[in-house]
């Protein structure tokens, strides 16, 4: 069954659980400073190198910075669309130290309800999704947040959106709901 396409309203909640590079492998990848890094600087600094690969030349694309806001919205949290980006990634990190929300579905044709994952995003993670990964739009979770958000500009049309049909809502486990720094 597609995301799209209900007989009758269903209700699912999704458990959302905590980030991490592993479960989130096949949607994309997740930018934080950890494992190896490079000093730099004259020692003064670090840098974490090829965290995320930005994928945004397709059809003549390019890619482009911008900064997005986002208002917090209480748990459960209730789903309204899926949307992808078939002609490049879309990175998102955040910029003033807020957790937020994390709804994804594999790549392909519109998902099944069954395929939805969610995960909580610590303050210090940033999410690049890869090129064709359905997700649902950001999610602030304890107060109003921005992004930096690379992803790509130029001809073509590059963002598919479907209407989920069924009353979804995302709620945190019990070590996802507590606001770590």
């Amino acid at each position: 069954m597609s995301a799209q396409n209900h007989d009758k309203p269903t209700a699912i909640t999704l458990t959302a659980v905590p980030l991490t590079a592993e479960q989130f492998a096949p949607y994309g990848d997740v930018i934080e400073s950890t494992g190896p890094s490079n000093p730099i600087n004259q020692g003064k600094g670090w840098r974490y190198p090829e965290l995320a690969g930005v994928d945004v030349t397709t059809n003549q694309g390019y890619a482009t910075i911008s900064r997005v806001a986002c208002v917090p919205e209480a748990i459960p949290v209730p789903l309204r669309v899926l949307e992808r980006h078939p002609l490049g990634s879309q990175a998102f990190i955040p910029v003033d130290g807020q957790r937020y929300l994390v709804v994804v579905a594999p790549a392909g044709e519109p998902p099944g309800l069954d395929a939805l994952q969610a995960f909580v995003a610590d303050s210090h993670q940033g999410i690049n999704y890869h090129r064709g990964v359905w997700h649902h739009p950001m999610i602030a979770l304890d107060a109003a947040c921005e992004f930096v958000e690379v992803h790509r500009a130029g001809p073509g049309d590059n963002c598919d959106e479907i209407e989920l049909g069924a009353r979804i809502t995302v709620g945190l486990t019990e070590n996802a709901s507590e606001n770590r720094p």
